[in-house]
């Protein structure tokens, strides 16, 4: 959880694999990179088994160059599609049980506090629509009435991806999947309102259209997180697979969602819009 984690002895990091030499010298660690960087440097995430194609893959590659601090930075997960890629990168990652994460998250974060006084961590909690609303609803919503802080991050495929194709409380209404053959009864859980209702400090619903905005958007949520208090992001990543969408046409699905009914929002409170003025004051 620092720089001394990925520096090796002198005269060692010769002999080291280069995907490591590269880390080391062309790492994000200690910088920040702009979306059209990408490709220029050696990012925290690579390789993974997620699907070709998969928009929730392109988002946490994404999450992952938004870090302010990836070398302070923990993620807490659970069981589900993202952890296969999450846990790949090169940022400590908190394997949750289904229910637990934002609990975990809690935990951690004051425990961090206290024993690193001078050193600011940043916790989050990054997993899909089923692990933390359906399952994980209890602590979530705790969390935020407790104002912890530390960053949700709800990568929203709207099914159980990793599990065969349950409907999840974020389904919409109506869709027909291999394991709701009749179509979901119910709504779409509102997720950004119950996040209002709870003061959480600043939301945002966002689809990976626009990688810049997306940058944009974690490190907000991030800085407030690490300073003020609870931060929720959520986020539209489309299963192709259960969804049935043609590789190619996955970014052409968002799109649309976008334009339908995902349009980018951002709510910040006063006192977290506060904070980000006087960041932004310090940059100039």
């Amino acid at each position: 959880m620092s720089l001394d984690t990925v520096r090796p002895s002198p005269g060692f990091l010769e002999h080291l694999p280069i995907e490591y030499q590269d880390l080391v010298n062309h790492g994000q660690y200690g910088k920040q990179y702009k979306a059209s960087d990408m490709g220029k440097f050696k990012e925290l995430v690579e390789e993974h088994p997620m699907c070709a194609g998969c928009a929730m893959t392109l988002f946490i590659r994404l999450v992952f160059i938004g870090l302010p601090r990836p070398e302070h930075t923990v993620i807490v997960g659970t069981a589900g599609c993202g952890r296969l890629a999450i846990s790949q990168g090169n940022v400590p990652f908190i394997y949750g049980n289904y229910g637990d994460t934002n609990s975990t998250a809690s935990g951690l974060k004051r425990g961090l506090e206290l024993r690193f006084p001078n050193q600011k961590k940043d916790v989050i909690t990054m997993c899909g629509d089923g692990g933390l609303v359906d399952i994980g609803f209890q602590g979530l919503m705790h969390s935020w009435f407790r104002n912890e802080k530390f960053t949700t991050i709800m990568l929203d495929n709207e099914v159980y991806g990793n599990t065969g194709g349950q409907e999840s409380g974020m389904t919409m209404k109506g869709k027909v999947l291999k394991m709701a053959p009749r179509g979901k009864v119910d709504e779409k859980m509102d997720v950004v309102g119950l996040a209002k209702v709870a003061g959480v400090d600043y939301i945002a619903r966002i689809a990976p259209t626009n990688p810049g905005r997306v940058l944009r958007t974690v490190r907000r949520a991030i800085l407030i997180g690490r300073e003020i208090g609870s931060t929720y992001i959520q986020a539209y990543t489309s299963c192709n697979i259960e969804y049935s969408i043609p590789t190619p046409e996955v970014m052409k699905d968002a799109f649309a969602i976008e334009k339908e009914r995902y349009g980018f929002e951002e709510i910040i409170s006063e006192r977290a819009q506060k904070f980000l003025d006087e960041v932004e004051k310090k940059k100039k």
